[in-house]
């Protein structure tokens, strides 16, 4: 099946690999044993039910977008409800709550028009932080590319496994955490994961911020939510995430004014891609050097003569393989292979990005903290992190606070657990969930957050 959905997409040389069953499944238990922990067994998930929107038609793909949107960011293009796959009977009705699949509009990078999908989950849990139920907006970490990666079917099927892909939903773990405090829940799947009108722009911090904030506009919007013009806004976000909710901290006022947030969370925010780029090849995250190829390609298509010149037919193959796999399948289809394997004269990505003027200009375009971001955020990251460098996600807190931004950083300090295998980066996530999650429902109670940009000089 043809992956790549643009005129322009590389060409799959013939001998792209194939990952067999056996393969799959012991991805399957690895990547649910790194990224998910001690995440339950889920239950048999219902049937989809039918759409509730006109917009979606009876027997219509949900994810494929329409011909033409809402002229508003953040309308809501269509919804049907969402069977989550763990919902438990309690006496104030399903636990965590009633689950919607969302398909809204935002703006891309390029200024134009775009569908993306997501979730908004009703808690049946009661918010006791005084004032109305406030709503938080869940960037999630990286999926993958394909579109079964993304993180509203993960909601469905935490795990799925579906033609060569592996999907694990390892955000429903943060998402769940806050439903149980009464926290209303909007996740989106960013622009291009979910929806099949083109690849996911992975990493694009335009993309991503837009994503975010918009979702706070679609879940606003949709009827019979006990949402308020009152409710305080949060964002949470962890590696792609983190990443996504920085971005939306520093675009909010210019793009989406009437989104305030009251805290965001910022957990290992890929800010400068070119760091990020060397972190990551060779390491067991080598494939998102694929997808952010590849989402790179279709948002600048002045790039792709640059990629031919210095692509070799493996290196075009992998671009292919990798546009339709989800984080599980490519951690062992691509887990800790080398770039400079990609290129004509064995060049990495690194190397190159050096020589072309060009990739380096908009590797900039991306990075984040040269903006003073909107409230208060938290800026978490693992000393020991090589897949995201720590270095360069404390730089962006050290960048925001000498713009004034209100940041509390907070490094993760823990000894290194093994180089390039996804642990480093990992753990930080699951041993600071708990705070990042407390310190976020502080900020949607009201409560001030102290700045300790004053520390930076002496914090690792």
């Amino acid at each position: 099946m043809e992956r790549f959905r643009t005129a322009d997409r590389p060409q799959a040389a013939p001998e792209a690999p194939r990952r067999a069953p056996a393969r799959r499944l012991l991805a399957a238990s690895l990547v649910a044993l790194a990224c998910v922990g001690a995440q339950t067994a889920v239950a048999q998930a219902a049937p989809a039910a039918p759409s509730e929107a006109p917009a979606a038609q009876a027997g219509s793909d949900f994810y494929t977008p329409p011909a033409t949107l809402p002229a508003q960011n953040g309308a809501l293009v269509r919804t049907e409800p969402l069977p989550l796959a763990i919902s438990l009977p309690t006496l104030g009705g399903p636990f965590p709550g009633k689950a919607t699949r969302l398909m809204y509009r935002s703006t891309d990078s390029a200024g134009q028009p775009v569908a993306v999908t997501g979730a908004y989950v009703e808690p049946t849990a009661q918010w006791r932080g005084g004032g109305a139920r406030p709503l938080v907006a869940v960037a999630p970490g990286t999926m993958g590319q394909g579109d079964e990666c993304a993180a509203s079917k993960g909601l469905q099927y935490p795990i799925l496994l579906e033609g060569d892909s592996l999907s694990v939903g390892y955000e429903d773990l943060s998402i769940y955490r806050l439903l149980a405090s009464g926290v209303a829940v909007v996740v989106t799947d960013y622009v291009g994961l979910g929806a099949t009108d083109r690849l996911h722009t992975y990493v694009n911090r335009a993309d991503g911020a837009h994503a975010v904030l918009d979702a706070v506009r679609a879940a606003r919007s949709l009827p019979g939510t006990s949402l308020t013009s009152e409710s305080r806004i949060g964002l949470y976000g962890y590696s792609q995430g983190g990443g996504a909710t920085a971005a939306a901290a520093e675009l909010a006022a210019s793009y989406a004014p009437d989104v305030r947030p009251s805290g965001t969370y910022a957990g290992a925010p890929p800010a400068d891609l070119t760091e990020t780029v060397k972190g990551i090849d060779g390491s067991a995250l080598t494939g998102a050097l694929g997808w952010s190829l590849n989402g790179f390609l279709q948002a600048y298509p002045d790039l792709r003569p640059i990629a031919d010149a210095h692509l070799n037919d493996k290196g075009r193959a992998a671009l292919e393989d990798l546009s339709g796999m989800c984080i599980g399948d490519s951690l062992l289809g691509y887990g800790f292979r080398r770039s400079s394997s990609w290129t004509k004269d064995g060049s990495s990505l690194s190397q190159i990005v050096e020589r072309e003027p060009r990739i380096r200009e908009v590797l900039d375009e991306q990075r984040i903290g040269d903006r003073k971001p909107s409230g208060p955020v938290r800026v978490a990251t693992g000393v020991q992190d090589d897949i995201v460098p720590h270095r360069q996600s404390r730089q962006m807190a050290v960048d925001w606070c000498r713009k004034g931004g209100n940041v509390t950083y907070k490094a993760i300090v823990l000894p290194n657990l093994g180089d390039k295998i996804l642990t480093n980066h990992m753990v930080p996530l699951l041993t600071d969930q708990g705070d990042a999650v407390d310190w976020l429902k502080d900020r949607l109670e009201g409560k001030a957050a102290v700045s300790n940009c004053w520390s930076m000089p002496v914090q690792p």
